[in-house]
């Protein structure tokens, strides 16, 4: 056995305070550097500022991740100016080798896992120990298990999941280390609450220690499986099947993570106020669901901040606050002009639209009536600039043909530009040079969405759906513009035509005017976003209410 102090110091030694709990947070993906390619997008953001804050509260947390080999995938551009996926293997010098090497049963074959750990001093992180069984002990169906984050292989996914699950589960007892709350940030990690209680046989002392954040809005959208397959690649850790429908409450022949995990815990979040409420009224027609509560997603500010911006904004100079906002949109400007040849005025009102390339989000909708579009971006008068980025799933071929309309379609419109590797540092660049943030996903279905956020902490105004975390910071005309709620309840077409006039009549009608004509305005929207995002929206709050809200009702009696 290995003592987790021979790797880990854990930071809160006061047994009175509240961070003197020791929490193993289990996700799938974390972002936090760009060298680092463990991540996909917002649930990987979002774990990545909860893992710095954490570090930066000195709270007693460990991060259980996955190592990809092969990242998420690079994304460029093909000879014909689509999308183009490629990936490439990855090499971090900077993990360090625990030691520590184990077996986990998938589909009847024992698999070895080894052990990386992330040092909190590398990027000022909570530690994170990565999984991997990328390594010369297995065969190469084996090593794939851990290539690609979200493999479209049905079989390979379950097998990641069993490695996060059982593979934390058995990492953290040969650690030796009491862990009083395990935390799953989305159901990925399912089979941990399945490893806990073939140890415990108790589900009152899996709940005891478990909780769970759930960030998907639509049952479409949570994973399930058969249970036959499930039982068959080792997913219950060898539970026999009739004790598995009995814990998790099934009357039907397929498992839903999601519900699941809501029905082993002992209590769950949803990621915001909004959010709180869909993920309720889903999951409480189901019977023995723990309590889900609401904790706002966030983001860290020491990370995603300018520090020249921010300075400026706290000394109430507005000169050098606007004469550093358009440095940093020359310096995004610069990246267009590298990826597009397209150059853009940083005088020029300029609007991003940037996130995962998922059809809810409606990347589109701003050019739903195209000549309207265009006219905006091709006048001598007031005119606008417009960027898109992100990626879509690799197999997501709708998102991909969404990239590609948009490509095409903005052709020889030489004020718009589509990038691409929306990854951590362009992101960071985007948010920093956007003057105006644009977030379109129908109504219902974001449940928090954090890209907004990171946006108005660098001076960027929010122009948004009142969706997820928005209406919870929404000040209209005063911190950013924000479109008349649309009923979800209408055909989406309709939804789509409403929301596509009233987003072109405000741009028309009050953003374009405000930038252009009343400066002095612009500017105190700026300030007052800037003003209203921290710290309300500031991951030090999210994980405090962690630790307050979810964490805090967990005993630390053995």
């Amino acid at each position: 056995m290995t003592n987790l102090s021979q790797h880990i110091i854990w930071p809160c030694t006061d047994p009175l305070s509240p961070y003197f709990r020791k929490v193993a947070y289990f996700s799938m993906e974390v972002a936090i550097d760009q060298s680092l390619k463990t991540y996909s997008g917002g649930l990987g953001f979002l774990a990545g500022s909860h893992l710095r804050s954490a570090h930066d509260q000195q709270q007693n947390i460990i991060g259980i991740s996955l190592l990809w080999t092969k990242g998420y995938y690079t994304q460029n551009r093909a000879a014909d100016r689509g999308m183009q996926v490629d990936f490439v293997d990855s090499i971090y010098a900077f993990l360090h080798q625990t030691g520590i090497s184990f077996t986990v049963n998938v589909h009847g074959h024992e698999v070895v896992v080894n052990v990386l750990l992330l040092a909190a001093e590398t990027f000022g992180t909570a530690p994170v120990f990565f999984l991997t069984t990328d390594i010369p002990e297995n065969d190469y169906l084996s090593r794939t298990i851990t290539h690609r984050l979200y493999d479209p292989n049905t079989a390979t996914r379950i097998s990641q999941s069993i490695i996060l699950g059982i593979g934390g589960g058995r990492l953290l007892d040969i650690l030796e280390e009491k862990i009083d709350v395990y935390h799953l940030n989305e159901g990925h990690g399912l089979p941990l609450a399945f490893y806990l209680y073939a140890k415990h046989k108790s589900v009152s002392e899996v709940a005891k220690h478990l909780v769970f954040t759930t960030h998907t809005p639509e049952l479409a959208g949570n994973e399930e499986h058969e249970l036959s397959l499930l039982n068959e690649m080792n997913f219950f850790n060898g539970l026999p099947l009739e004790e598995v429908k009995q814990i998790s409450h099934l009357k039907e022949d397929r498992l839903n993570y999601t519900l699941t995990a809501l029905r082993l815990s002992r209590k769950a979040n949803a990621v915001s106020k909004i959010h709180g409420l869909v993920a309720n009224k889903m999951w409480n027609v189901n019977e023995k669901v723990c309590p889900i509560i609401s904790i706002t997603n966030a983001q860290n500010k020491k990370y995603w901040v300018d520090e020249k911006l921010d300075k400026a904004f706290q000394d109430n100079n507005n000169v050098l606050l606007m004469e550093r906002k358009k440095e940093l949109k020359k310096e995004l400007f610069k990246v267009v002009s590298d990826q597009t040849g397209q150059i853009f005025d940083p005088e020029i009102l300029t609007i991003v639209w940037a996130r995962r390339f998922a059809g809810y989000k409606r990347a589109t909708l701003l050019m739903k009536n195209f000549e309207r579009f265009k006219h905006l971006t091709v006048r001598t008068d007031n005119p606008i600039q417009v960027i898109w980025a992100g990626k879509p799933y690799p197999e997501d071929w709708d998102g991909i043909n969404t990239f590609n309309y948009l490509q095409s379609s903005t052709q020889g419109l030489t004020r718009c530009a589509v990038l691409t590797g929306y990854e951590l540092e362009l992101s960071a660049l985007l948010k920093k040079g956007a003057d105006v943030w644009l977030n379109t996903p129908r109504m219902t279905r974001e449940a928090s969405g954090t890209s907004g956020m990171t946006a108005a902490m660098n001076g960027a105004i929010n122009f948004s759906v009142q969706d997820g975390w928005v209406p919870e910071f929404a000040k209209h005309n005063e911190n950013g513009f924000y479109l008349p709620v649309t009923s979800s309840e209408l055909p989406l077409e309709d939804q789509d035509n409403i929301d596509n006039n009233n987003l072109m009549a405000m741009l028309e009608g009050e953003v374009i005017p405000t930038y252009y004509e009343h400066s002095d305005r612009w500017l105190e929207m700026m300030k007052k976003s800037m003003k209203d995002i921290y710290p309300a929206f500031g991951s030090d709050r999210m994980v405090n209410e962690y630790f307050e809200k979810l964490y805090a009702f967990v005993s630390m009696e053995n």
